[in-house]
């Protein structure tokens, strides 16, 4: 007989861990236009506070 698993099972055995999926978008210069293009990333940060503290470096 086949298993019977429910979609709330299967989301119970994944483990979250304590961080949270922040997108970071800052805007860099083209040096040889001139020219803005904006730039974004996801980031894993443990606290939303900490994603404020965070420069363009750091990213």
């Amino acid at each position: 007989m086949a298993k019977k698993q429910t979609f709330a099972d299967k989301s119970k055995k994944k483990d979250k861990g304590d961080f949270v999926n922040v997108k970071c978008v800052f805007a860099v210069q083209d040096e040889n236009k001139g020219t803005w293009k904006f730039k974004d990333r996801v980031v894993k940060v443990a606290d939303v506070k900490d994603a404020e503290k965070m420069t363009a470096d750091q990213v």
